[in-house]
């Protein structure tokens, strides 16, 4: 099962390559960012709460949900986060 450390490694990697590419931000799905750490879809083994939860811990001041399900974690939540992420509030 991920951990809120993988899920914060590779949203940390997420925003270290858009960064590097000269994006003013970056779009994460909870979804996609699932995908890429593992055991998603997978009923069994999701953790999809904690990766929302860390996507959620990661705002910053100007960063905005542009999406996100009923309850506020799950699939949908999609956030966009201004780069660069250091000095940020």
């Amino acid at each position: 099962m991920p951990t809120s450390k993988q899920f914060e490694e590779q949203l940390q990697e997420t925003f270290r390559i858009a960064q590097s590419r000269g994006n003013s931000h970056v779009v994460v799905n909870a979804g996609a960012l699932h995908r890429v750490v593992g055991a998603y879809p997978d009923s069994r083994s999701q953790r999809m709460p904690v990766c929302c939860g860390v996507m959620l811990h990661a705002m910053k001041a100007g960063d905005v949900i542009v999406d996100q399900p009923p309850k506020g974690r799950g699939a949908k939540l999609t956030i966009r986060y201004f780069l660069p992420r250091s000095g940020r509030k």
